[in-house]
């Protein structure tokens, strides 16, 4: 054990080269190597390095920055150097280093920045780990959707990555402090704000300067690379969100036997700011996923499954375990699983327990209102039949199944009836 605590704490040799060259026929990419000068406070020194290990403890890795080589393959110009975001990050913007980031703390920022770069018109928040979102919401102020994303699921947060799109201030930093994060990243700090997040010696407080360009990366393509355990790879574009505006949504209709089906309830103008929301929250979620939100929040995210409606179910359970923990915090200051642990050793009375869980089964932890968001289309109605019976009142998801006629059929006789709105593309991520 005293081992691999010991692995946790070392910074890894690479073995990486400083510079990489990737040809595409006659053309070539040239990457550099990131590093930074930060002191590893076990050995009391200086040390130059990259990242401090990769996925895991004993795994050398490394960070590259594209410098040089323009790509133009077919009619896809590639991203060009001199757009760095992460990969840019220098020690002027590690405002405080806390240690050599591993590789998991640069793929949660960059999935953050990768969320937000969508929600730039308000105030925005989103919490990740392990390249996922946690929470995420939008809100009058930078603190007010940091408090919403956290409460969204709190018990995920614990150890992840905030990305805000937004300036820190005080109150934010306030209760930032009050928590657990690796990292913390922003356009910039508020007077006040970086004492407070400094006083967690191991926290890393990043600034990403041109947070306020982010929307220009909406239409960017770059080299998607996957390698197989061959050391084969597989080569592809980053996919482009096309719904950027709630007008890029498409109706909801279908056609089964020459009869033709359209779903018949249109969604408000609140509904469709949440249809919007989730679905540009959609855009950092593993697939096979599923995920509730409502005003502007988070209220469950089922992630990397292999069926849709198994994910939708995961969704409302994650639901419902957090608003309770959620409950529970409010109510007594604890979580929820501590509460349990209380109950179990005598020192608390189950019937505080049940009152939560009954609280939550009533109020149907949030979802009544909600929209229900999939990253591609419900082979069955099974899994629309989930969101509806929790009180979803919208729907977003790409259609073109064979049964878009069934799913709309489920939404048109929904009591209330649901609202839908196709996006005409899917949003795989794995």
């Amino acid at each position: 054990m005293d081992d691999l605590k010991k692995a946790y704490r070392t910074v890894m040799d690479d073995h990486f080269p400083l510079e990489i060259t990737i040809s595409f026929g006659d053309q070539k990419l040239v990457y550099r190597k990131r590093t930074w000068k930060i002191v590893d406070k076990s050995k009391g020194e200086v040390i130059e390095k990259g990242l401090r290990y990769g996925e895991n403890p004993g795994q050398e890795a490394a960070m590259y920055q594209l410098v040089n080589g323009n790509l133009i393959l077919g009619d896809c110009r590639f991203i060009d150097p001199g757009n760095g975001l992460v990969s840019a990050i220098t020690e002027d913007d590690m405002l405080q280093a806390g240690k050599h980031p591993g590789k998991t703390n640069m793929t949660d920022l960059d999935n953050g920045l990768n969320i937000i770069k969508f929600l730039d018109k308000k105030p925005c928040a989103v919490i990740l780990k392990h390249n996922n979102p946690c929470g995420a919401a939008t809100g009058i102020s930078i603190d007010d959707a940091y408090n919403k994303a956290d409460m969204a699921d709190r018990i995920a947060a614990f150890g992840g990555c905030l990305v805000a799109n937004r300036p820190v201030n005080r109150i934010t930093a306030e209760m930032v402090s009050r928590n657990y994060l690796e990292v913390v990243a922003a356009p910039d700090f508020e007077e006040g704000a970086l004492e407070i997040l400094k006083k967690r010696a191991n926290l890393r407080i990043v600034r990403i300067s041109r947070i306020e360009r982010l929307s220009e990366y909406c239409n960017k393509r770059f080299v998607d690379f996957k390698s197989l355990i061959d050391g084969g790879l597989i080569v592809q574009q980053s996919p482009v969100n096309r719904i950027l505006d709630i007008n890029d949504f498409q109706p909801a209709t279908a056609e089964n036997n020459g009869k033709k089906y359209q779903c018949e309830r249109e969604p408000d103008t609140k509904e469709l700011d949440d249809m919007l929301f989730g679905w540009s929250i959609e855009q950092g979620v593993t697939s096979n996923s599923v995920i509730y939100v409502k005003d502007g929040v988070t209220v469950g995210i089922g992630t990397g499954e292999q069926d849709r409606v198994g994910v939708a179910e995961i969704a409302v359970q994650k639901a419902y375990t957090k608003y309770m923990d959620a409950l529970c915090f409010n109510e007594y200051g604890i979580a929820y699983k501590e509460l349990e642990l209380q109950i179990a050793n005598g020192e608390k009375h189950k019937g505080l327990l049940e009152a939560l869980q009954e609280q939550t089964k009533k109020e149907k932890a949030g979802l009544t209102g909600s929209a229900m968001i999939s990253d591609a289309f419900f082979p069955f109605r099974d899994g629309v039949d989930v969101g509806i019976s929790q009180g979803v009142i919208s729907i977003v998801q790409p259609g073109g199944s064979m049964r878009d006629y069934e799913i709309i059929e489920a939404c048109n006789t929904a009591v209330p009836k649901v609202a839908m709105l196709f996006t005409g593309q899917r949003a795989f991520r794995h």
